[in-house]
Order: C-alpha cells, then sequence, then structure tokens
C-alpha cells in the first residue's frame, strides 16, 4: 500500500547520470580489469549539469533518492561526493560488497521494494537494459543520455555486476 501522504520519489543513479566517469575508465580497460582504482577514483567525478540540475528541480516536489550499483564499501566517499555538489539529501541504496548480479536485476528489486510504498515518480539511469527493464515494470524512465557511453562500463553493470 502506497503512502499518499509522503512525498513522490524521484531516484537518480549515479554513474554517467550525476557524476561523469570518463576520467576513471581507463581501470576497466585493463586486464584484469582495477575495481579498486574504478571505485578510488570516484571522490574526483565531475558532476554532470544535467543531471544535477534534474535532481535539484525534482527535488521540490519529490523526495530525491539515490539507487547506484556501486559497492557498500564505497559509501563514505559517495556520500561525501553527494554533499559536495549540492545535491538534495536523500537515502542511498548500494549492491552488496558480495552482490555481482546484473545492474538491471539489482536496481529492479530496489525500485519494486521503493514502489511498495511510496509513489516513484521518476527514475534517471544511464544504463538502456535497467531502462528497459524499468519502463516495462511501469516505472517513469528518464534516460540520462547525456555523458559519454562507455562500453567497458556496460559490460561491467551487465556481465560482471560490480556497478
Amino acid at each position: 500500500m502506497t503512502d499518499s501522504s509522503a512525498r513522490p520519489l524521484a531516484v537518480f543513479d549515479l554513474d554517467n547520470t550525476l557524476a561523469d566517469t570518463a576520467h576513471r575508465q581507463r581501470f576497466l580497460e585493463r586486464k584484469p580489469r582495477d575495481w579498486d582504482g574504478f571505485f578510488a577514483a570516484a571522490p574526483d567525478d565531475p558532476p554532470i549539469a544535467e543531471g544535477v540540475e534534474l535532481a535539484l528541480e525534482s527535488a521540490k516536489e519529490c523526495e530525491v533518492v539515490y539507487l547506484t550499483g556501486r559497492p557498500e564499501r564505497c559509501r563514505r566517499d559517495t556520500l561525501d561526493w553527494l554533499a559536495a555538489q549540492g545535491l538534495p539529501e536523500g537515502r542511498l541504496h548500494m549492491r552488496r560488497n558480495d552482490d555481482r548480479r546484473p545492474a538491471r536485476r539489482t536496481k529492479l528489486e530496489i525500485l519494486r521494494r521503493l514502489a511498495r510504498t511510496r509513489d516513484i515518480r521518476l527514475f534517471v539511469d544511464d544504463d538502456e537494459l535497467v531502462c528497459d527493464d524499468a519502463e516495462r515494470a511501469g516505472f517513469r524512465v528518464v534516460r540520462a543520455r547525456w555523458a559519454a557511453p562507455s562500453t567497458e562500463l556496460k559490460v561491467a553493470q551487465e556481465r560482471e555486476g560490480r556497478t
């Protein structure tokens, strides 16, 4: 049952939606991939203006929630980054450190859980597979196409369940 007294939710992905990961793609181009280096560089991500503006605009009518494939071990750095960008405070849903399922499975699971008690006004993500599945499940999706797509990141999200 949804709580009609609560503000609707606006759910935002982080990597390549709010945070530009281009400078750390090099860590995924190595064999084997350097996941520690990839996530350690996340605090230096420049913000993506279009995503930040949409989050700030959404916060006027919605509670902003963040949904990322980043592992839980990155929580402190991620919260610090969100605050440093002046983004709205909001709950941060992250993947368990040992969870390697595809992003489309983990994110849809969390979206459905949130939707049990709250209205989700919009879901913003750059991953086309995640967006496709979310739309099929009935969510209003905004496709974050404002960052350069990364083949390596797509493989990581879908096949390796890493982000």
